[in-house]
């Protein structure tokens, strides 16, 4: 019971601290401010951004609000990396300021829907204003936490996320909750911050803070086992730039099989987040050192 009390705290302080973060960058896209400390670009090793806006081409970019632009805060454009048809229903994990729903949505089409959820009440007010700027109306933004999904089970075709997993407090069950609400055939095309297996929590800890989505990351095979443990398949991992010393955004896809699994392998022994708070970073942005 004591380890129940316990955990559930410590999810709540990991919420509030990623909620307080994300909150100051969406008031200030809502004032289309870029000078806050939350909406700094991390830096890899070579000193160039490797998060933000910069990782959308520009035509994706041009038929964007601003503020939807400035909000963005990922690690990679995950609408690029799965292919979305007409009619079909995405949800974005962590959908921000709401860039990557409006994209979904435009690829969906009228006959589709793309559905944010975010936990955040600045960046889902901030959401709303950018789909309404943009003109889709085939979206919808929903409270709630990526650990317990707000939606009902088998009713999503692809599930996107960018660069919000490796914030979650609790990683298995939000790949539980993936799962659950992806249809049989449905696809998970994600961008995140992946770790070499060689990197021990705190030593993912010790290269950046908690809320600079370097700190949470999962290694390779812990996200690959992760994943195989709630029965989805075809689990690729494909990293795409360094973000940091054995840090990696990648692209991680994967199926849900349209015959569940009767016979899965056991959900590994995933690092615990609260390991990895206070982690402080020396400064915010390109130049200073660290990310915010």
């Amino acid at each position: 019971m004591l380890d129940e009390i316990t955990a559930t705290a410590d999810q709540d302080r990991i919420h509030d601290e990623v909620r307080a973060h994300y909150a100051e960058a969406a008031l200030a896209a809502t004032a289309k401010r870029s000078d806050s400390s939350a909406q700094a670009p991390c830096c890899g090793p070579d000193g160039t951004a490797v998060f933000g806006e910069i990782l959308y081409d520009d035509i994706d970019r041009a038929g964007l609000p601003e503020a939807a632009v400035l909000a963005s805060l990922g690690c990679g454009n995950p609408t690029a990396v799965v292919d979305l048809r007409l009619g079909e229903r995405v949800l974005d994990l962590g959908s921000g300021g709401g860039i990557d729903v409006i994209l979904s949505a435009r690829r969906v089409g009228p006959t589709g829907r793309a559905i944010g959820l975010d936990m955040t009440d600045e960046m889902l007010a901030l959401a709303v204003r950018n789909a309404a700027e943009a003109g889709v109306e085939n979206v919808e933004f929903v409270r709630g936490t990526i650990e317990s999904i707000p939606l009902p089970s088998a009713s999503i075709d692809v599930v996107i996320s960018n660069c919000v997993i490796n914030l979650a407090a609790d990683k298995a069950a939000v790949f539980a909750e993936i799962a659950r609400v992806l249809r049989p055939g449905g696809r998970v095309g994600v961008s995140d911050v992946v770790a070499d297996d060689t990197l021990s929590p705190g030593e993912r800890a010790e290269r950046g803070s908690f809320s600079g989505c370097i700190a949470g990351a999962l290694s390779f095979s812990e996200y690959r086992a992760g994943l195989a443990a709630v029965g989805l398949v075809d689990v690729a991992i494909e990293p795409t730039h360094s973000v940091g010393d054995g840090l990696h955004g990648a692209i991680i896809r994967a199926t849900r099989p349209l015959e569940a699994i009767s016979d899965l392998p056991a959900m590994p022994v995933l690092p615990h987040a609260m390991t990895m708070l206070g982690a402080g970073a020396d400064g915010c942005g390109c130049g200073s050192g660290g990310c915010c």
